[in-house]
C-alpha cells in the first residue's frame, strides 16, 4: 500500500473510534485538541451543532494554519462556514471537502470535523509537507437545517445536491461562491446510501463526473482518484467498495442495472467537472452489516465514519502524489473554453453516449439576455463565474470564456436545467 500522507493523524482518529472506553472531558489534558461529540460518546450519538461550533472555534483559535469564515446563512438562520487549512499563504493546489449536503447522512460530517481537527494540530512530517503544498478547504456541514431536522433536504425540502445549477438555495449559492473564488483542483463530496443486498451493499461507493462536458484529462484524473486511490484505500483498510449507482451481480461482479449516477449537470460531482475540478462523490453504507452492528448502533456508526476516513486519507494521498498532473489537467481545462471550439453535450454520460438531439455541434458565439432576463439570472451567472457584459438593452454572455460549456447549459433553450433561454448570437 502506498504510504499515506496523513498516516499519524488518521491512525490517532481510527484508534479513538475503535477504543472500548470513552475518554471523558475531565480526563483530557487542558492543552489537548478538542474532540467531537461523536468521539466523546464513542459513536453512540452524532456531534451536535453547538459541539460542532465549539470545535471549529477551538481549532480556529488554537492553530495558526486554520482560518474559519462565514460563507452564508441558511433560511433558518444557521451559519454556513468554510474552514481553510494550510501552512502557507499560497500553495500549489486546493482540495475542497463538501460534507453532508444531505442532512440525514451524518458520517461525512463527522469525518470532516475530525479531519479539520487532525490537520489543524498535526506535527508529523508527512502531514506538514502536504499542508505546505496543499490548501484544504472544508464546508463541515453543507446543509445545517437538514442536519438539525435529520432530513435529506433543507428547510424548504429542497435537495441541495440538485441545486448546483439553479442556485435557488442559500446552501447551493454558498458552495458555488466557494468554487468560483477558490477554484479547487479537487472537489470531494461525502454522502451515505441505503444498501440493496445482494446487488448494492458495499461499505463504500464512489463515482466521478459522468457529464460529457468534463474535459478529458479532468475526467481521467477523477477516475484515477476513484479507482486507483479512494476505493483501493478503503479496501486496504478492510472495507468493501464499488461504483456508485451500479448494481452488480454478487457472483460474477458484472453490472446488472444502473439505478443512479447519471450525467445531469445540477449534481455537484458533475458541476465540479464542468467547472474544471476533479470531482468525486463518495457514499458509505448506512445499514448495519453484521449482527453485532445491528445490536450496537455505535459499532455501526464507527464503521460508517471509519470508512469515510479511510477513503478521505487516500484522497489526500492522491492530491499529494499527483499534484502536477492534477494541476496540468485543471489548468488546461480552464484555458480550453477561450478557444471556443467543439460541441457541447446537453445530455448523455460517459457510459451513455449523447443522442444527436442532445448535442450542439456548433454552438453560437454567445447569448443575448434582455434586461428582464439579466435582472433575473445575473446573480446566478456571477456566482457560477460565468462572464457577461452589460449593455443598454440587457447583457451579452460570450462563449469565448473558461466556463464555455457551462454558459450553454445555463442559457440555451434546449438545456434541461437552464436558468433562462437566451437569444443565440450566430454572427461569428
Amino acid at each position: 500500500m502506498r504510504p499515506p500522507v496523513r498516516a499519524l493523524a488518521l491512525c490517532a482518529t481510527a484508534a479513538a473510534l475503535a477504543a472500548p472506553a470513552v475518554l471523558t472531558a475531565p480526563a483530557q489534558a487542558a492543552s489537548a485538541p478538542p474532540r467531537t461529540g461523536f468521539e466523546v460518546s464513542n459513536g453512540a450519538r452524532w456531534t451536535t451543532q453547538p459541539e460542532e461550533q465549539a470545535l471549529l472555534a477551538a481549532v480556529d483559535r488554537g492553530s495558526a494554519r486554520v482560518t474559519l469564515s462565514g460563507i452564508g446563512t441558511t433560511k433558518q438562520g444557521r451559519p454556513l462556514q468554510l474552514v481553510r487549512i494550510a501552512d502557507q499563504r499560497r500553495t500549489e493546489n486546493t482540495v475542497l471537502l463538501i460534507c453532508s449536503q444531505h442532512g440525514d447522512e451524518p458520517s461525512g460530517r463527522e469525518a470532516c470535523l475530525t479531519t479539520v481537527r487532525d490537520l489543524a494540530y498535526a506535527k508529523d512530517k508527512k502531514t506538514l509537507d502536504f499542508l505546505a503544498r496543499t490548501t484544504v478547504l472544508v464546508v463541515p456541514t453543507a446543509n445545517p437545517d437538514g442536519r438539525a431536522a435529520d432530513t435529506r433536504g433543507n428547510s424548504d425540502r429542497v435537495d441541495v445536491n440538485r441545486d448546483h445549477i439553479a442556485l435557488r438555495t442559500a446552501e447551493g449559492r454558498a458552495m458555488a461562491a466557494v468554487v468560483r473564488d477558490h477554484r479547487p483542483d479537487v472537489v470531494y463530496d461525502l454522502h451515505e446510501y441505503g444498501a440493496t443486498p445482494p446487488y448494492y451493499d458495499k461499505d463504500l461507493l464512489a463515482l466521478w463526473p459522468r457529464n460529457l462536458n468534463t474535459a478529458g484529462r479532468v475526467h481521467a484524473e477523477a477516475r484515477t482518484l476513484s479507482e486507483s486511490y479512494v476505493r483501493p484505500g478503503a479496501e486496504d483498510a478492510g472495507f468493501s467498495s464499488g461504483v456508485y449507482g451500479i448494481w452488480t451481480d454478487p457472483v460474477t461482479g458484472e453490472p446488472v442495472k444502473q439505478v443512479a449516477g447519471d450525467g445531469q449537470e445540477r449534481i455537484l460531482r458533475n458541476t465540479a467537472g464542468i467547472k474544471h475540478s476533479v470531482g468525486l462523490l463518495v457514499e458509505t453504507r448506512v445499514d448495519p452489516l453484521t449482527e453485532a452492528e445491528k445490536k450496537d448502533p455505535a459499532l455501526n456508526n464507527r464503521r460508517r465514519v471509519g470508512t469515510q476516513l479511510a477513503a478521505l486519507e487516500s484522497a489526500f494521498t492522491y492530491a499529494h502524489e499527483r499534484r502536477g498532473r492534477i494541476g496540468a489537467a485543471t489548468a488546461q481545462a480552464r484555458r480550453a473554453g477561450f478557444a471556443d471550439r467543439g460541441p457541447v453535450r446537453l445530455g448523455g454520460a460517459d457510459n451513455d453516449p449523447a443522442e444527436p438531439a442532445e448535442t450542439i455541434q456548433d454552438p453560437p458565439c454567445g447569448y443575448h439576455l434582455s434586461a428582464a432576463q439579466y435582472a433575473d439570472v445575473g446573480d446566478e451567472l456571477a456566482l457560477h463565474g460565468v462572464a457577461s457584459r452589460r449593455g443598454a438593452e440587457g447583457a451579452y454572455v460570450p462563449l469565448r470564456q473558461s466556463r464555455r460549456a457551462l454558459a450553454v447549459l445555463l442559457l440555451d433553450e434546449r438545456a434541461a436545467y437552464r436558468l433562462t433561454a437566451g437569444r443565440p448570437d450566430t454572427t461569428c
